[in-house]
């Protein structure tokens, strides 16, 4: 009883992990879908004006305490660059983000009203692939945990498992599609987006890692389910083989 226990102990533990791998490409999807560190970076803008005892280098000083009167001839201290500051900002796939200057706090806008008309359509796309990515990606692993759980016999286990490695390979093409394709609008908005957006440096952020590290996830509790529903379909003809060759050899050498 010993050996036949063992491919079925190893036909779990691979469940098991394509399980694992599938529910953590979920969470890490889920988590980057709905964050806004897709990208983060600077924006270059020219300093406001100080305001009564406002200090500091973050607002444009006059040699005036009147900086109300328009009589007194006021004199800016701050030449080329330092006419300018840099606000950092983050942009995710609903909305973009950035610090105020001298105050606390955020200023958010929808990075859907940002997108240049012509490559809207392309978002929407990117979001709507986003959305079927993780319905998919929940499917498959319903279908996982099903199948590690209950199923009332070893072909209804190997159909459940079919069906999710089919589910799970199409939920990372899907995911594959719609990360550049955001990557697309992304950089054509940097180009074409707004005067008063565009960002002076900018750089890929921590959720466009993790929705790649989701996506690299999936196709790895793909290939585990794939691997493992053929590596039963091999045992299964090859247990057929050994026994139709012992009635072979039953049929020419029978007991006496």
């Amino acid at each position: 009883k010993m050996p036949a226990s063992i491919p079925e102990a190893d036909s779990r533990h691979r469940a098991s992990a394509a399980f694992s791998l599938s529910f953590l490409s979920l969470v890490f999807s889920i988590t980057a879908f709905s964050s806004s560190y897709w990208c983060e970076g600077t924006r270059k803008v020219a300093k406001p004006f100080c305001k009564g005892d406002t200090k500091g280098d973050l607002c444009i000083r006059f040699n005036s305490p009147e900086g109300n009167n328009s009589q007194a001839v006021q004199y800016i201290w701050e030449t080329g660059d330092d006419k300018f500051v840099e606000k950092k900002f983050h942009a995710g796939i609903w909305y973009s983000c950035e610090e105020m200057i001298n105050e606390d706090g955020e200023k958010c806008r929808s990075f859907i009203s940002l997108t240049p008309a012509s490559d809207r359509g392309v978002l929407w796309l990117s979001i709507v692939a986003e959305l079927l990515y993780v319905v998919l990606l929940l499917t498959g692993n319903i279908l996982m945990s099903v199948e590690i759980c209950y199923y009332s016999s070893v072909i209804d286990g190997l159909k459940i498992n079919a069906f999710s490695a089919v589910v799970t390979v199409l939920a990372g093409l899907l995911g594959m599609v719609a990360h550049m394709m955001y990557t697309t609008v992304f950089q054509m908005t940097v180009n074409l987006g707004p005067e008063d957006w565009r960002p002076h440096t900018w750089d890929y952020g921590w959720s466009y890692g993790l929705a790649w590290t989701s996506f690299a996830c999936c196709m790895a509790a793909a290939v585990t389910t794939i691997n493992k529903y053929t590596k039963t379909i091999l045992e299964f003809k090859h247990k057929r083989k050994k026994l139709e060759r012992s009635f072979r050899i039953q049929y020419k050498f029978p007991d006496p």
